[in-house]
């Protein structure tokens, strides 16, 4: 057989074998290693949801949403899961990204405190001392929180650790509360220290929660893989809430077998967040779709907290457009 026929009869079978269409690639990168939040996506790998869609996700584990928000925005990952109420500022600094699904969609901001304590509302927060870290979600807005209940940092002692530092600062029982998300840190504290939130929501001050954001040249050039990719995330969460969050955390030890992953704090997360998807903007509508208003409400809370500059539009930092129908 002649060299150029065997060189086409493998080049043959090598076109042969190759799907008809290959899976279009996305690098999405989660906020930190994982946990609750993460679980739509690893379910969606687990159960080849993303392949039958004609995706090939490739999920990174993060170190804090503000360096992933920076990695989607200088183009090193397509997608990232983040809190948007990071995003906002940094798009407010002429970073083009932008959200196009927001999952849990009231702040998730809270104060713990111990579970038997007699603190409720912000004003019993007065005389504690409470810890939080540089640089976390919840800085910009402790001066604002506080003064919803009437207190300002002479009568509350906020103390700065470093992020490692902070549940175990609380749980060592050095501080009588800690700033963090309540879905993320009730379930991690459980065993050692029961707790309770005192939430940002509750005092008045929207921040929107985790969700998906791209670049603004990603959405127009790569729009149908993204429109792909957030309706196998849709049809994941909504899944997992439907009586499958057991199938959900299996999923996500099964995609990380070496993080020595807790099921138990996995599932508490992944429960705990439920009481998070809706606003009473979203009401009634569709997983992982964004209100104007909420998004006007949280931008004003920047703006009254010198985060962003006042005059930005909401629709600049949110789509729906990508979203199933």
């Amino acid at each position: 057989m002649g060299k150029t026929v065997r060189w086409g009869l493998i080049a043959a079978a090598v076109l042969a074998a190759m799907p008809a269409n290959a899976a279009e690639k996305i690098v999405a990168r989660m906020d930190f290693v994982a946990w609750g939040t993460h679980a739509a996506m690893h379910l969606a790998n687990e159960k080849g949801w993303f392949r039958d869609a004609g995706l090939e996700v490739t999920v990174q584990d993060g170190t804090g949403s503000g360096n992933t928000i920076q990695l989607v925005g200088s183009g090193q990952v397509d997608v990232g899961q983040v809190q948007l109420g990071v995003m906002a500022p940094a798009r407010d600094a002429d970073l083009k990204v932008r959200s196009f699904a927001g999952f849990f969609r009231k702040s998730d901001l809270a104060v713990l405190v111990d579970r038997d304590s007699p603190v409720k509302t912000v004003a019993d927060l007065k005389g504690k001392t409470l810890v939080n870290f540089n640089n976390s979600p919840w800085a910009p807005y402790i001066n604002a929180f506080l003064k919803t209940g009437g207190l300002d940092r002479s009568s509350v002692n906020v103390v700065n650790v470093a992020a490692p530092a902070l549940m175990t600062s609380y749980t060592a029982r050095q501080s009588d509360g800690v700033f963090t998300t309540a879905p993320f840190g009730l379930p991690v504290i459980e065993a050692l220290r029961p707790s309770k939130p005192v939430l940002m929501a509750d005092a008045g001050i929207a921040f929107p929660s985790y969700g998906l954001i791209a670049l603004e040249g990603t959405l127009v050039k790569r729009r149908e893989a993204l429109r792909k990719l957030a309706a196998v995330q849709v049809k994941a969460w909504n899944y997992i809430y439907d009586g499958h969050v057991d199938e959900a955390v299996a999923a996500m030890i099964a995609q990380r077998p070496g993080a020595n992953l807790n099921p138990q704090v996995l599932q508490g997360q992944i429960v705990a967040y439920k009481d998070f998807i809706t606003t009473p903007a979203t009401a009634g509508k569709p997983f992982g779709w964004q209100a104007e208003t909420d998004w006007a409400s949280a931008l004003k809370a920047m703006v009254d907290a010198g985060i962003i500059k006042p005059g930005r539009p909401p629709a600049e930092f949110y789509t729906n457009d990508l979203l199933p129908n």
